[in-house]
């Protein structure tokens, strides 16, 4: 069984290897997200399981919940957060990079509300 401390570290190496993401800790859990903006992911305990969730977008996420391995992500799942069991099975390594980089294009694609604003008020500025 991978230890808590071996997750972190493949993880870490399969987020921080995307385009301008940094590691950070929110609420007390290891958290990369796009610098200065979005999480794309976090490494977390939930009653007892670890799991690292990522944001697999709404509409994507039922196919996720179909499989017994994730489950919709406290608090935030309501915005398309799943989150990856990690002793459920034996972790994919290529599976997890690939959800990482999906959540890291959500992440960049997506500006997170304090972008919004500076941009409407950079546009009303102009006019």
């Amino acid at each position: 069984m991978i230890s808590e401390a071996e997750t972190l570290k493949k993880l870490r190496k399969a987020c921080l290897a995307l385009p301008d993401a940094e590691e950070t800790v929110s609420f007390g859990h290891p958290t990369f997200r796009v610098r200065g903006g979005k999480i794309f992911a976090v490494l977390e305990t939930y009653r007892g399981e670890l799991g690292i969730c990522v944001n697999a977008g709404k509409l994507m996420q039922g196919v996720f919940l179909d499989d017994p391995r994730f489950f919709r992500t406290p608090y935030i799942g309501g915005h398309g957060w799943v989150t990856l069991r990690v002793y459920a099975a034996r972790l994919n390594w290529k599976e997890i990079g690939e959800l990482v980089k999906e959540s890291h294009l959500l992440a960049v694609s997506k500006p997170s509300k304090k972008q919004a604003l500076a941009a409407q008020e950079a546009r009303k500025a102009r006019h």
